[in-house]
């Protein structure tokens, strides 16, 4: 099965030496425009408090302070799977498990009676910012809910700029206080430890979904063009307008004709727009 994309190992960065802790503005102002080129994010002068404070440990770890450490990495001599880090640590995962439920009714009330009318044999669904995995394993339960009873076959794809975020879905290891979410007839898919303190998504539901890295500023995407469901939830509000207009294009590539796209609820003006067919709150259909 085609339905991934591909992702490369990182090389360890290499220490250098500073002398401040608290970054410049222009030192910021440099470092915030190369992160909105590199990953479409907006980092206002509002953020800067948070950036110094998330990279300010990292530095100190390659003994380094945080001017020297952003000086170093805006200079170009960092390898690139340093940037990465940088990423991971600025991104904002926020996530949880059936989170807009109308989403998932809509998609096992809806969604995917209508595409089983077209007898695809198998059902592809796209998490396309899917962080820490939630998402993407409530979608799994909610298509394995649906498969008992209709017997078709699905596979999920989830994707994220984050590797830190990437490695915790493949993992599939949660708090327990997080899985709380999950309807009570859902909790056959989890597997508790022995303390109770975390669970695990079962294994025969980690073989239907597949992680990947991928960054949506890219040109173009390692994967398959004919998904049947595309969530792409509460990450259009990071860009700038012409940013949200060409991601959503170019997802739309991957999108089967009939397909159903899921945005955040705030962020339904911006499908609206491109002249997709609203048929639920935030859920679009594509021609």
């Amino acid at each position: 099965m085609h339905f991934r994309a591909e992702h490369t190992a990182a090389r360890a960065p290499v220490p250098s030496k500073g002398t401040e802790d608290v970054l410049p503005a222009r030192t910021f102002e440099n470092l915030a425009r190369r992160v909105t080129e590199h990953t479409g994010i907006r980092l206002p002068v509002s953020k800067k408090q948070m950036v110094e404070g998330r990279l300010r440990k990292h530095a100190h770890a390659l003994g380094m302070a945080l001017t020297g450490y952003c000086d170093w990495l805006l200079a170009g001599d960092a390898p690139e799977a340093e940037f990465q880090r940088v990423v991971d640590a600025i991104t904002t995962n926020k996530t949880d498990f059936y989170r807009e439920p109308d989403h998932f009714e809509h998609l096992a009330g809806y969604a995917v009676p209508q595409l089983l009318k077209h007898q695809r044999p198998l059902l592809k669904v796209w998490s396309a910012a899917c962080s820490t995995g939630a998402e993407a394993y409530t979608i799994a339960m909610v298509l394995a809910e649906r498969a008992g009873a209709h017997r078709f076959r699905f596979a999920i794809l989830g994707t994220d700029i984050c590797t830190t975020v990437l490695a915790q879905a493949e993992r599939a290891i949660y708090d327990a206080d997080v899985a709380t979410a999950i309807p009570g007839p859902q909790h056959r898919y989890l597997l508790r430890s022995r303390k109770a303190d975390d669970v695990r998504i079962v294994p025969e539901l980690r073989r239907l979904v597949r992680f990947a890295h991928l960054n949506l500023m890219d040109g173009r995407y390692p994967v398959d063009r004919d998904v049947d469901v595309i969530f792409l939830r509460n990450v259009l509000i990071y860009f700038d307008k012409p940013t949200q207009t060409a991601v959503l294009r170019k997802l739309l590539r991957h999108l089967h004709p009939g397909g159903f796209l899921y945005l955040g609820h705030s962020e339904s003006m911006i499908g609206t727009e491109l002249g997709l067919k609203e048929v639920g709150p935030a859920v679009f259909r594509w021609k």
